[in-house]
């Protein structure tokens, strides 16, 4: 079963409804998925209570073949904040905080990977030219490193894999879905793993790691 926990809605820049999406996600075969929109302090509290909704309207009924986490992506907020803002998020609701990191397609402000790993987020989203230390740092403090489908993002996903494989870190595969057309398949998972220069073994791995943080943040098991 496929689990994606980088998702936006148009609650930021995305194009469905949050709830057209988690349908998507359930006709695509999705066990788990994470709603993630965009937020920064302007938004922080209307986006985490949002997603609540939605994640409290499938997850409560009995019959409901996915998991909705409620969560946030913190982007482009000035590194020094990271820390404070994971912590209201967590406050207000938010069950997984994504931190948009430091890829090589944008401007993210340098330092951006280093805060949000002390701060012990849950994910740290496509990290751009990551360093081995931050690596490390990741995975002492547990913090999943993303893999992503997304194009411009995952132009790094190599040199990701290879220090996360070297440094014993955590990596999870996300899409960082923004239309219907970004939704995970199997075929796309395998290519960009093999893409991402690691053998096909971690397609379990990587879903796996995945299910495990769903577990942990929603006390419920992912099959």
């Amino acid at each position: 079963m496929l689990v994606d926990l980088h998702m936006h809605t148009f609650l930021s820049d995305g194009e469905l409804l949050p709830s057209e999406l988690v349908q998507r996600c359930i006709a695509a075969g999705y066990s788990a998925m994470a709603l993630t929109d965009h937020a920064d302090s302007s938004n922080l509290e209307a986006v985490v209570l949002a997603a609540c909704r939605v994640a409290q309207d499938f997850n409560l009924k009995s019959d409901s073949p996915i998991c909705v986490v409620p969560g946030v992506e913190l982007t482009h907020v000035i590194p020094s904040m990271i820390a404070e803002l994971t912590e209201k998020a967590r406050e207000v609701g938010a069950r997984i905080v994504v931190v948009h990191g430091e890829t090589i397609s944008e401007p993210v402000p340098k330092g951006t990977n280093q805060a949000a790993i002390e701060a012990g987020v849950d994910v740290l989203a496509h990290p751009g030219l990551i360093t081995l230390e931050e690596v490390e740092l990741a995975r002492n403090h547990g913090v999943a490193l993303e893999i992503t489908t997304r194009r411009a993002h995952g132009m790094t996903n190599g040199h990701v894999a290879q220090l996360a494989c070297k440094a014993g870190a955590t990596m999870v595969l996300n899409t960082d879905t923004h239309s219907p057309y970004d939704i995970m398949s199997p075929a796309l998972r395998e290519r960009t793993i093999l893409g991402a220069g690691l053998e096909r073994s971690f397609l379990e791995k990587l879903a796996d790691n995945s299910r495990q943080l769903v577990q942990k943040v929603m006390d419920k098991v992912i099959r």
